[in-house]
């Protein structure tokens, strides 16, 4: 991987970590756009720079970051639970369902999802418009549905706000959940590669990560702005249709 192409996978990995449409099903079109192989250092580079993510939700939510929101960080840590518990036991198993057509497929019913959720929720007010306001039941079950997440091409966001908008959240309260909660998951399985792959960045390895990481805590910086904006305007529908109409053509593309 060279500089260039570290920078184009950074800013994929940076507009998609926190849209619901699924980081990994646009990195794998970009990585192969690239020429890119899966190698091992490859896939660890995919992830580690997932920590240039993480520090653009600590950049977007600083102010959460104190004592006063800790009842806030146990609910998202009970939302963590059900995940690490699922992904820790079947590791394995969902690393052998990995394929370009099972994240093909997950776009799509995950575009069908949202298009459902949408229609059922566009008549009732939420029940939880402040973040804070959020109970652990609640969390809970957004923890459940982010198990879902472990099916690569679901998208974890998308499990989590279509999680939470049914639990009765408003769309801004699920975004916003959902950009929290993703920081006990991507530093767990961020923290994983960087320990099993440390040898591989160093040298010219270290100056290609650095360049993504800059360009994904950059661009996942702006998106989340841009994502909260959109969100006090209009729906996950558009995001539905998009989910549907990338994993048509990635099918055709695999295929």
């Amino acid at each position: 991987m060279d500089v260039l192409q570290s920078l184009i996978l950074g800013m994929v990995e940076g507009v998609t970590e926190f849209l619901p449409i699924s980081s990994t099903g646009h990195l794998i079109v970009a990585s192969q756009w690239l020429g890119l192989e899966q190698t091992e250092a490859n896939k660890a580079y995919e992830v580690i720079i997932q920590l240039a993510a993480i520090l653009a939700v600590v950049a977007n939510y600083r102010e959460r970051f104190s004592i006063k929101h800790a009842a806030l960080w146990l609910k998202v840590a009970l939302s963590f639970v059900p995940v690490a518990i699922v992904g820790l036991l079947f590791q394995d198993h969902i690393k052998a369902i990995f394929s370009v057509p099972v994240v093909a497929t997950m776009f799509i019913v995950g575009g069908v999802v949202f298009l459902i959720t949408e229609r059922v929720i566009k008549n009732k007010s939420p029940l939880v418009v402040e973040l804070d306001d959020i109970t652990f039941k609640q969390s809970f079950w957004i923890g459940i549905a982010q198990v879902f997440a472990l099916i690569p091409g679901t998208s974890r966001a998308g499990s989590t706000i279509v999680g939470a908008l049914f639990v009765g959240l408003s769309r801004k309260a699920s975004a916003e959940f959902s950009f929290l909660l993703a920081l006990p998951v991507m530093v767990a399985a961020s923290g994983l590669e960087l320990v099993s792959n440390y040898e591989v960045f160093s040298g010219d390895h270290l100056i290609v990560l650095l360049v993504g990481f800059v360009t994904a805590f950059v661009s996942a910086y702006l998106v989340m702005k841009l994502f909260m904006a959109f969100l006090q305007r209009f729906t996950f529908v558009s995001f539905g249709w998009y989910r549907i109409v990338f994993g048509v053509g990635l099918l055709i593309f695999a295929f």
